[in-house]
């Protein structure tokens, strides 16, 4: 990485850290949307799956069915975190953690890198206390993730726009990016890199990597789980400014 986009980047991650609470509050809401319908650890976790797989542009219904068939079916492999990653990996003594369980959903029919590492950050968030939810799902997931496995950012077209945007010399991937951020933050350092998403949806307009950087409040009343209230618009479009300047002459 060179000077320029290290800076560059470390400016963006020192944003992002201070800013945490916006799209923690907007996340919680999702989550909460979600579960809260259901009580049953499987129609809680059936939950999140048909939620993420949705999030796709153009999901592969035909593809995705057959994986949904496999977890339907076999109810007693849901039960801990531990014998989902196994039933994932079909592996029994693999490492128990969220890196195994990317990879393990990586494995499966109609699921990609970005839907897995969503996933993967929706299931962690939904244990580590730091979104209103208490082993949500299971008891037995990690609510802290260890140094040593990587976590990995869920790259779509939104962030890709903001990286080229930050070295327009680059064809920006999920894996590229992910690799740049992976070498340089640590693992606990990448989830904060999450909330990228937020920041860049609701402050791009138009399509491709050469969209416009600008405050687009129609997006953000797109959002179902953002605040309405004239208050909170004013700040979020404030604070928006603040990262629209961090790409001002680049």
């Amino acid at each position: 990485m060179n000077t320029s986009t290290n800076s560059k980047l470390n400016t963006l991650f020192h944003f992002l850290k201070e800013n945490r609470g916006y799209n923690k509050k907007v996340q919680s809401n999702s989550y909460n949307l979600f579960l809260a319908p259901f009580d049953s650890l499987e129609d809680r976790l059936y939950s999140v799956l048909h939620h993420v797989a949705n999030t796709q542009s153009q999901p592969k219904i035909d593809i995705l069915a057959s994986f949904f068939q496999k977890v339907y079916s076999n109810k007693s492999q849901l039960h801990s975190f531990k014998t989902f990653i196994n039933f994932l990996t079909d592996n029994d003594s693999c490492v128990h953690n969220y890196e195994s369980f990317y990879y393990g959903m990586l494995r499966q029919a109609g699921w990609g890198n970005k839907t897995s590492a969503l996933f993967t950050k929706t299931i962690y968030h939904l244990h580590n206390g730091k979104y209103g939810f208490q082993n949500s799902i299971w008891e037995d997931a990690p609510k802290v993730i260890n140094q040593k496995e990587k976590i990995f950012l869920p790259v779509d077209a939104v962030i890709e726009a903001t990286f080229h945007r930050i070295e327009p010399s680059t064809k920006w991937n999920f894996h590229k990016i992910n690799k740049l951020l992976q070498d340089n933050y640590s693992s606990e350092q990448m989830e904060v890199w999450d909330d990228l998403w937020f920041w860049g949806f609701i402050n791009q307009r138009g399509s491709g990597l050469n969209r416009k950087f600008i405050w687009n409040e129609a997006k953000y009343w797109a959002l179902i789980e953002t605040s309405k209230d004239e208050k909170s618009i004013n700040t979020i479009r404030e604070t928006s400014l603040g990262f629209l300047k961090l790409f001002d002459n680049k």
